[in-house]
């Protein structure tokens, strides 16, 4: 009975092990090569395709002048960029307070790009005809509106544009900002024609390339921060009517979908940013997302919602506020505009995962812990502390059953001599031995699994924490959200050398300081648990901190120092219990007398 636990313990653990690596390695590599090879397709296909590179060439320049030239500087507290009143588009955006790099100097964070080859991406409104192939010449992507009033966006200084359609639609667009990330635009529309005309507003936001797929030439930084990203969803997000939307872009290449539903939001999120547009909240609209393939043969990834129609008579009139969204996912902002604006479920833009009802609390707690003490690692480790002070009578009993598991090793040790030729004696004689000392072979597994749900919850707190980006903690680490600079190949920075880019050895090599420390501590801890008796499983147990020091090496330094300073908690608390049951271990030995042998 006893092989057969450990033996599934062992079968267990590697599995674990497996889904692991293969969710975080082998599957994200594996998306991004398919991604590439089907981009590769495309650019393929598009360069075959008999074109004129001369016409493409002068529209190109023409369309970059007039964009140019229209410009509007938009300069608030928390950002600075441009309005075209070429399209109406927000066209190139800046978040002041947050920068590429950890140096000071470096550029500041871009949410919106104009420069469309580079991947970039803008927010628009608009307008359209409510009767398919009805004569369209409303507010779109080529409209040119007319600057009526300012000449720079900022807090309290609007703009205003106007636009006259060939059907005598007047437009009258309003755009305000406030001190953060939000904008509201303001549509009215006059009717000076003598037909009734049927029209519906749009707000989309549009992206160029799939950021999932790297470049040949990615860099190793480039290639770490794209497999942390399946940890956090990156795509389209959004909600219609307290319904949540999630694309991630595998899915919209799969042809997307739509919602329909009473007011909304809809745009695109990474890990730290969110672009969205959102509709009135009495809005009956429909969002959708979409993948489709520009002239020059990118892929283009559109997120929208299109409004009701509205029907103007002559003389009459419609007015419809939209906002757009465009700035860092802090928690309180977007918290705040979710209740002031009434934006339904506006914080879910925030990826707080599977076990939201735990992620979202820890939150509250870490942030307010960083508040008291100032730095965020110094803040991961004490709400380490409190959940363990949480958990303390249920890792008791887990430990206690451990340490009782081990005090039965020399007794099960004769057992397995005294009857080595009969398997089912030893497993019978072995349950009995149980029963006389009321020990459960399984009591030190319930409580762990229990716990489980809380690692991967904290995990996700820490992995999404817009806190940590940049959160410096003491020594070398001067970045929480970045792996450990150090490495083994390299001899922890004395040598000017990456070893990272090393095939199969570069993942050994580039092992730091604290996932040594991880690796360390796990191992310390495994040393407290009762030894597996074949041969064989020792082995792969023993080797496991190795496999997950690897493993974890890679992994923003805070979920490191997390990971170790709660094997260490856990190292003092199952140490003293242990040895409270009057159980000598292995680390007794390499502390005491074994170790000064050695």
């Amino acid at each position: 009975m006893e092989d057969q636990k450990n033996l599934f313990l062992a079968i267990g653990l590697a599995l674990v092990v497996l889904t692991i690596y293969q969710f975080l390695v082998v599957e994200p590599a594996a998306k991004q090569r398919r991604a590439a090879q089907q981009v590769e397709q495309v650019l393929a296909e598009a360069e075959a395709k008999p074109a004129d590179p001369v016409a493409e060439l002068i529209n190109q320049v023409g369309r970059q002048a007039l964009q140019a030239s229209t410009k509007i500087s938009i300069d608030s507290p928390a950002l600075d960029g441009s309005i075209t009143a070429y399209g109406g588009r927000f066209n190139d955006l800046f978040l002041k307070k947050y920068r590429e790099e950890l140096d000071p100097d470096s550029p500041e964070v871009q949410l919106l790009d104009p420069a469309l080859d580079k991947g970039g991406k803008f927010a628009m409104f608009g307008w359209r005809a409510a009767d398919e192939g009805a004569n369209n010449t409303l507010p779109g992507l080529e409209t040119s509106w007319q600057l009526t009033k300012g000449n720079v966006l900022a807090p309290g200084a609007p703009l205003e544009f106007s636009y006259t359609s060939s059907e005598s639609l007047v437009f009258t667009r309003t755009i305000e900002i406030d001190d953060l990330y939000m904008f509201t635009v303001t549509d009215r529309v006059v009717n000076e024609g003598a037909m009734t005309r049927s029209i519906r507003p749009f707000g989309q936001v549009r992206k160029y390339g799939d950021p999932t797929v790297l470049p040949k030439n990615a860099t190793t930084m480039e290639k770490r921060k794209l497999r942390g990203s399946f940890v956090s969803h990156q795509g389209v997000i959004g909600a219609v009517e307290g319904e949540n939307i999630k694309y991630n872009y595998k899915k919209i290449r799969k042809g997307g979908g739509s919602i329909t539903g009473t007011g909304g939001w809809i745009g695109f999120t990474s890990k730290y940013w969110l672009t969205a547009v959102i509709a009135p909240n009495d809005e009956p609209l429909e969002a959708s997302t979409r993948m489709f393939r520009s002239s020059r043969g990118e892929d283009v990834f559109e997120a929208s919602f299109m409004g009701a129609a509205r029907e103007i008579a002559p003389g009459g009139q419609t007015e419809v506020q939209m906002r757009l969204f465009s700035g860092a996912k802090e928690v309180s902002v977007l918290q705040d505009y979710q209740n002031d604006l009434e934006i339904a479920r506006f914080d879910t833009a925030i990826d707080w995962g599977l076990f939201w009802f735990l992620t979202r609390p820890y939150f509250k707690v870490l942030d307010w812990l960083y508040g008291i003490v100032g730095n965020f690692g110094l803040a991961i480790m004490a709400l380490t502390v409190i959940i363990k002070a949480l958990f303390f009578p249920l890792a008791n009993k887990s430990y206690e059953s451990m340490a009782r598991m081990k005090a039965l090793q020399p007794k099960m040790e004769e057992l397995k001599a005294l009857h080595k030729d009969d398997g089912q004696k030893i497993q019978q004689e072995t349950m009995a031995l149980y029963q006389r000392e009321k020990v459960s072979p399984f009591g030190g597994c319930l409580p762990i699994l229990l716990q489980i749900p809380v690692f991967f919850a904290l995990y996700k707190t820490l992995y999404i924490s817009l806190e940590m980006r940049h959160a410096p903690f003491f020594g070398w680490i001067r970045d929480l959200s970045e792996p450990d600079p150090t490495a083994i190949g390299n001899l922890f920075g004395l040598i000017p050398w990456d070893p990272t880019g090393i095939p199969v050895l570069g993942s050994v090599l580039a092992v730091g300081v604290w996932p040594l420390i991880m690796g360390l501590t796990m191992g310390a801890q495994q040393m407290l648990n009762p030894p597996a008796p074949d041969p064989v499983q020792r082995k792969i147990f023993a080797f496991m901190p190795v496999i997950f020091t690897i493993m974890m090496a890679p992994f923003a330094a805070g979920l490191v120092i997390y990971w170790s300073w709660n094997n260490f908690l856990s190292l003092i608390q199952q140490y003293i219990i242990t040895r409270k049951n009057g159980v000598e271990t292995p680390l007794d030995k390499w502390l005491g007398k074994g170790g000064a042998k050695n």
